[in-house]
């Protein structure tokens, strides 16, 4: 039977985009057990109150769902354990660096399948104020609004 390819998106978390400026980006792999991978293949997860964790030069995610699979007996796992994420040495590092300043914290944007294997894109995030919210809204109406005016002015509606 082929691997499967591409990228199959399983959970993504919006509201950390509205409630965090994301700093930087990473790939990692989580440690699963088998029944965790067929309940996410099956699309089932969720990522409210996530978050990582650094500890003795690794990282843990704390707080993502992932329901027990229905056909599973005995050996079905716990929901919201705390899972390892596989990341290179350099990764870690630069991740502890970031994690030291103020504010910083660790933060799952998307589970996903990536060419067969479960993956999480964490991402070094700040919280953001009301006002920058707000100022965000309206950036991003504004070009809303600026793509509009060129798409009638390209048709020759103005």
């Amino acid at each position: 039977m082929p691997r499967e390819q591409g990228r199959k998106v399983v959970a993504s978390n919006r509201k950390a985009y509205h409630d965090y400026a994301i700093l930087d980006t990473f790939e990692a792999g989580m440690v699963l057990t088998g029944t965790e991978v067929k309940s996410l293949r099956a699309g089932r997860a969720s990522m409210t109150d996530a978050f990582g964790h650094e500890n003795n030069g690794e990282i843990f995610l704390h707080g993502l769902h992932i329901p027990e699979y229905t056909q599973g007996t005995w050996t079905n796992h716990e929901p919201r354990r705390v899972r390892k994420l596989l990341l290179h040495r350099d990764e870690i590092l630069k991740m502890r660096n970031k994690l030291r300043d103020d504010g910083v914290t660790l933060v799952p944007l998307q589970v996903y399948f990536h060419n067969g294997y479960a993956k999480v894109e964490i991402g070094l995030a700040r919280g953001k104020k009301s006002y920058d919210k707000r100022q965000d809204l309206a950036s991003r109406d504004a070009q809303k609004e600026i793509s509009r005016a060129v798409g009638r002015r390209a048709k020759g509606m103005e």
